[in-house]
């Protein structure tokens, strides 16, 4: 697939009805997904924004409170009904509508930040990413019905884990941290997210992305 044109495509929908399309892109940590949502933004311009799972992340605060911290990154460290009501929000947002906030992820601070990314009403394509937009159970189970199409991106295990350890240490953790934490909690979620790519509309090979 060309996934600029198949974007693009969304994008000439949404303004040939004038409602807003929403495109979803799935996952396992290290696939590419940010890699990719990234890049159709830049290429789309300001038709476009990139709204991400990854701002729904509950704080380290709330995740020691609740014993969770240890496996953050798991379904049930997110606030999983705020991003789909956030989804819902977008999908039904009208012209004369005030701009949407949506909350994104700092991986500097490893922490959430409220109200980091302005959605204006005017804009017609949203492009979300994140592991768990394919999951049906729990309240992730919501999320698969808000987007007109939801792709899966994947690459050889290998090269995932690789790029995830590589993106750990560059966030602060030591070699030995990082590879532990990729084939400990990263690994655990892998398999859940890989259960949910045959809900997909299309799986994106990115091998060589």
């Amino acid at each position: 697939m060309n996934a600029v044109q198949d974007a693009r495509a969304l994008l000439d929908e949404a303004l040939r009805s004038g409602s807003r399309r929403l495109l979803g892109i799935a996952g396992a940590p290290g696939a590419g997904k940010s890699t990719l949502a990234a890049r159709l933004v830049r290429q789309l311009g300001e038709q476009a924004v990139l709204v991400p799972m990854d701002g729904f992340h509950l704080a380290d605060a709330a995740l020691e409170r609740l014993g969770r911290l240890g496996r953050k990154g798991a379904p049930d460290t997110f606030d999983a009904g705020g991003y789909a009501a956030l989804l819902q929000r977008l999908r039904t947002a009208r012209p004369q509508d005030a701009p949407v906030w949506a909350p994104m992820f700092d991986r500097e601070l490893e922490q959430p930040l409220a109200g980091a990314i302005e959605v204006g009403a005017e804009v017609p394509l949203v492009i979300t990413e994140g592991n768990y937009l394919l999951l049906e159970d729990g309240p992730f189970a919501q999320v698969r019905a808000m987007l007109d199409a939801c792709w899966f991106v994947e690459v050889p295990e290998g090269l995932r884990i690789e790029r995830l350890i590589a993106r750990h240490e560059r966030f602060g953790k030591s070699p030995q941290a990082a590879r532990e934490w990729a084939l400990g909690p990263d690994e655990a979620n892998a398999r859940l997210v890989a259960g949910t790519r045959d809900r997909a509309d299309v799986v994106v090979d990115l091998s060589c992305g």
